[in-house]
C-alpha cells in the first residue's frame, strides 16, 4: 500500500502543549538579554548610536550618520523605531531599554508569527498524516496545533537564534518581519485579510531594514507557488492567480521603494574571501538542532517536496542560506532562515524512529545540564572564591572585575534550573506520547543557558562588552563634558562616547578645534603622520580591560608659546 506520506499520526499523539507553559516558556526566552544591561559592543552599541542620533536630532532621518559615517547595513526602519521609542518614553526610562522595546515586540511577533505559520501549513491537505483503516488517526486542527507547538520549539532551540535576537540591530528587524511575510504565505489559502496584511507590512518593512533583495525573491517565490500549489477546500484556481498577482505586484512596489530610497547594496565578496569551510561550520552548528532536521524532512517527505508545507519554508531557507554563503554579513543573513527551518524541522517528528528520539535527549540532556553546571560553579567560584580556578580566570580576562550579587538574578537563575529538573523528570516520566516531546528538551535547554547567562553571568558580561568603562575613563580625566576631536574610533566607540560620555566628538583635523583628542592606540602611528602631535600632550591612556585593541589615548591642547 502506499502512503500518501510519510506521517503515522494517533490522535493520542497531538496533545497540545498547556498554553500557560507555552507563553511562560516564550516569555522566559525573550525578556532576558533585553533587561537589565547596557548596549554591548559591536553591532548593537552602533545599531543604538544611530537611533540616539535620530532621537536627539543630530541627523537626517532619510540618511542616518553617527559622526558623519553611515550605517554598515543600509537599513532606515529599524533605526526609526528606536528612536520613536526613545522619543515616546517617559523621562525615567533609560533611552538604551526605551530603544530595545520595539525589538522585544519584533522577537515576540517572531515567535508568534512562525506558530500561526506552521499552523497554517500543518492544515494543508498534503502535510495530513495517513488515515487507519479503524479510525484513530490524528485529527486535522490537533495535528496542526501540535506541529505548531513543535515549530516554536524548534526555532527556539536554535543555537543562532539566542544573542543575534536579542541585540537592536536590523538583523532582529529583518527577522521579525520576513517571519510575518512567511505567516502571511502560508495562511494566505485559508483567509485573505489578515495574511495579505501581514505580507504587505512584513516585505516592504524587510526592504526598510536592510534586505530589498530578499524581500523581492520572496514576493516572487511566494507568487510562483501560489499559482502553482494545491488548491484547498472552498477555493478556485482563479483565487490562486489573484493572489500570484497580488504579491508579484506588492514586490514590484517593494522593488520602487528600495529603488527610491537607495536601499540596493550589491556586497558579494570576491571568489578568494569566500571561507567555505567556515560557512559550512556557521551552518551546522548555528542552525543546530532545526538545520539536521530539516535535511531529515527534506528526505522523508521528498515525493511532497511541491507541496506548500514544505516548498514554503524551503525557498525561505534557500534563499536565507544563499544570502549567507554570498554575503559578508553569513550569520545574521542565515539568522533570517531559522523560522522555515524550525518548520521543516518539525515536520520531521512525525517520521522519527523512537530510537532517534531518544537520543536527542539525552545528546540534549548532557549537553545543557553540563553547560548550566559550568554557568553554576563559575558564578559560585565569583560569589565565594570556591572553587580558586574559575574566579582566577575571569579575573584574567576581565581585568579589574568586581562581582556583585542579585537578588532578582539569583531567584531567577534558581527558578529556571528548578524548572529544568522538573521538566526533565515529566520527560523521562509519562507523558511520552507528545508530538513535539523530541523538541521540549532542546528548546527548554538552551532557553536555561541563556536565561542564566543573562542573569548569573549578567554582570561580568556587561563590563567585558560594554564600552561604559573606557567612556567613565575619558570622562573622569576631563572632569567635564565637552568638545573632544576623534581618531580612528569605531562606530560602535563613537556611539559609547556620545551616549555615555554626553562629549560632542568632531573628526580630528591638521588645526584643532577642540581642547581634547582622543585616538585608538592602534591609530597613534597614523596621528603622528595627520596630526601636529606637538599642540598635544598625552594625558592619560584609557584601556578596555577585556580587549587591548580598544584602548585609546586621550591628549589636551597644549600649544607652545
Amino acid at each position: 500500500m502506499n502512503q500518501p506520506t510519510p506521517a503515522i499520526v494517533a490522535q493520542s499523539a497531538v496533545r497540545r502543549l498547556p498554553r500557560a507553559a507555552l507563553l511562560l516558556f516564550c516569555v522566559a526566552y525573550v525578556l532576558p538579554g533585553f533587561v537589565g544591561r547596557e548596549p554591548w559592543k559591536n553591532a548593537d552599541i552602533t545599531a543604538f548610536g544611530y537611533m540616539y542620533e535620530l532621537a536627539t536630532g543630530h541627523t537626517s532621518w532619510l540618511a542616518p550618520t553617527l559622526l558623519g559615517q553611515p550605517p554598515e547595513f543600509d537599513a532606515l526602519l529599524p533605526y526609526w523605531l528606536g528612536a520613536w521609542a526613545m522619543r515616546i518614553a517617559p523621562s525615567w526610562i533609560a533611552p538604551d531599554f526605551a530603544a530595545r522595546v520595539p525589538f522585544i515586540a519584533l522577537l515576540a511577533v517572531t515567535l508568534l508569527a512562525t506558530w500561526y505559520a506552521v499552523y497554517n501549513l500543518a492544515r494543508s491537505p498534503s502535510a495530513q498524516p495517513v488515515p487507519f483503516a479503524f479510525g484513530g488517526e490524528a485529527q486535522p486542527k490537533d495535528y496542526a496545533r501540535a506541529i505548531a507547538d513543535g515549530g516554536v520549539l524548534a526555532l527556539v532551540a536554535c543555537l543562532g537564534l539566542m544573542q543575534l535576537s536579542h541585540e537592536t540591530t536590523p538583523a532582529l528587524s529583518q527577522l521579525g518581519f520576513s517571519t510575518l511575510a512567511f505567516y502571511g504565505l502560508a495562511a494566505l489559502p485559508f483567509r485573505t485579510v489578515l495574511p495579505l496584511a501581514a505580507i504587505v507590512i512584513g516585505l516592504p518593512s524587510l526592504a526598510l531594514s536592510g534586505a530589498p533583495t530578499t524581500a523581492v525573491l520572496l514576493a516572487a517565490g511566494g507568487a510562483a507557488l501560489s499559482a502553482a500549489g494545491e488548491l484547498p477546500e472552498g477555493r478556485t484556481r482563479r483565487h490562486q492567480w489573484l493572489w500570484a498577482l497580488a504579491l508579484l505586484a506588492i514586490g514590484a512596489g517593494v522593488a520602487v521603494l528600495a529603488t527610491h530610497l537607495d536601499l540596493w547594496r550589491w556586497r558579494l565578496p570576491a571568489d578568494g574571501e569566500r571561507d567555505w569551510r567556515g560557512a559550512g561550520k556557521l551552518l551546522l552548528w548555528f542552525t543546530w538542532p532545526a538545520g539536521p532536521l530539516a535535511l531529515w524532512t527534506v528526505w522523508r517527505w521528498r515525493r511532497q517536496l511541491a507541496s506548500r508545507h514544505v516548498a514554503l519554508p524551503i525557498w525561505f531557507a534557500l534563499v536565507s542560506v544563499a544570502s549567507t554563503l554570498l554575503t559578508p554579513s553569513s550569520d545574521r543573513s542565515l539568522l533570517l532562515g531559522l523560522p522555515a527551518l524550525g518548520t521543516l524541522a518539525v515536520f520531521s517528528l512525525p517520521t522519527l524512529r523512537r530510537s532517534v528520539s531518544a537520543l536527542i535527549d539525552w545528546f540534549t540532556l548532557l549537553f545543557f545540564t553540563g553547560c548550566a553546571v559550568v554557568i553554576w560553579v563559575v558564578w559560585i567560584s565569583l560569589q565565594t572564591g570556591i572553587p580558586r580556578q574559575p574566579a582566577a580566570n575571569v579575573a584574567r580576562l576581565a581585568v579589574g572585575y568586581e562581582p556583585s550579587f542579585s537578588l532578582i538574578a539569583f531567584g531567577a537563575a534558581f527558578a529556571g534550573t528548578f524548572a529544568w529538573g522538573w521538566l526533565v523528570r515529566w520527560r523521562v516520566g509519562r507523558h511520552r506520547s507528545a508530538l513535539w516531546k523530541s523538541l521540549v528538551l532542546p528548546a527548554a535547554g538552551a532557553s536555561l543557558c541563556w536565561l542564566l547567562a543573562m542573569t548569573l553571568w549578567l554582570p561580568v558580561l556587561d563590563y567585558a562588552r560594554s564600552y561604559s568603562t573606557v567612556v567613565r575613563g575619558i570622562a573622569q580625566a576631563i572632569s567635564t563634558p565637552g568638545c573632544v576631536e576623534v581618531l580612528g574610533l569605531s562606530r560602535g566607540q563613537v556611539a559609547a562616547m556620545r551616549y555615555h560620555g554626553q562629549l560632542e566628538l568632531r573628526n580630528a583635523g591638521p588645526t584643532p578645534s577642540c581642547p581634547w583628542l582622543v585616538v585608538t592606540s592602534e591609530f597613534q602611528q597614523v596621528a603622528s603622520m595627520a596630526l601636529d602631535m606637538k599642540q598635544w600632550q598625552l594625558v592619560a591612556t584609557v584601556r578596555r580591560p577585556t580587549d587591548p585593541k580598544d584602548n585609546v589615548l586621550l591628549y589636551r591642547l597644549h600649544r607652545r608659546r
